[in-house]
């Protein structure tokens, strides 16, 4: 069975990784399967929104896997595979599978279904949206294992959460409880397990049903006028404005809507 599946139905595409006997760690394997899933989706037109979740109702993602890929990557363990190789060769794979780098165009929905810990909590903190289960907890241990966290969290941190508790979370390796989390705004909604994936999936769909050139745009604009003077932030949304408002889709919405009809977007 592969370690990453993914279906797309209605213009959502539900990706799971999937080594529940594992924690899902993110093996040399699934983050090339990763990488090349991100960059198969960027570009997929009928894809609208991406949900991720990890197999199983004990974890989203443990991070890195301690036994293949921090060793790869520190040197400790020689190359062995077609993916160990790959990543030796680019480790730039390790950065796309985290959603770090250039802003993944779509928008990205976190279905916590567990433990979200270390690499797992930086690929959260490069998803957009996130519903996490009621038993999860959240940390960055990497400290206690004397390495550090590589894959976007030490930039991304600290605009999402209050820096003294990004600093101890960080510094100690320890976990927080989703509940402390969520009373920081770093998820959106705590349900129970058996509710995560529908509540991101009712989330997923109502974005995909909107104008995806407009959701594209948004997401991007927002993205990138984070740290900006307010300025830049206003020039890059007046430059998003003039490309959506050329659209056919932004007549359609206006006219569907005076025409109480549902709206046909077809992205352009």
């Amino acid at each position: 069975m592969s370690v990453l599946t993914c279906e797309i139905e209605n213009g959502v595409a539900v990706a799971t990784l999937n080594r529940p006997e594992r924690h899902n760690a993110l093996s040399p394997e699934l983050i090339c399967r990763l990488a090349d899933l991100f960059d198969a989706l960027a570009k997929d037109d009928a894809v609208r929104v991406v949900v991720l979740t990890g197999a199983g109702d004990k974890t989203f993602c443990s991070g890195g896997d301690l036994e293949l890929s921090l060793p790869l990557l520190s040197g400790a363990r020689a190359p062995e595979t077609e993916w160990d190789d790959r990543i030796v060769a680019d480790r730039s794979l390790v950065f796309r599978a985290s959603l770090k780098g250039e802003t993944f165009p779509k928008p990205v929905i976190a279905a916590i279904n567990g433990h979200c810990l270390a690499g797992g909590f930086e690929l959260m903190l490069g998803t957009d949206i996130r519903i996490a289960a009621d038993h999860a907890v959240f940390g960055l241990p990497e400290a206690k294992h004397a390495l550090i966290p590589f894959a976007g969290a030490l930039a991304r941190i600290t605009r999402q959460l209050p820096q003294p508790l990004a600093m101890e979370m960080l510094l100690t390796g320890d976990t927080v409880p989703v509940a402390k989390m969520a009373a920081f705004g770093l998820v959106n909604r705590v349900v129970p397990v058996a509710d995560v994936l529908p509540a991101a999936l009712d989330i997923a769909h109502r974005i995909a049903a909107n104008g995806p050139v407009a959701v594209e745009a948004i997401k991007q604009v927002v993205t990138e006028a984070i740290g900006r003077p307010l300025a830049e932030g206003y020039t890059l949304e007046t430059r998003a404005m003039d490309r959506v408002m050329a659209t056919e889709d932004a007549r359609e919405g206006p006219r569907a809507f005076m025409e109480r009809r549902k709206p046909v977007y077809q992205g352009r």
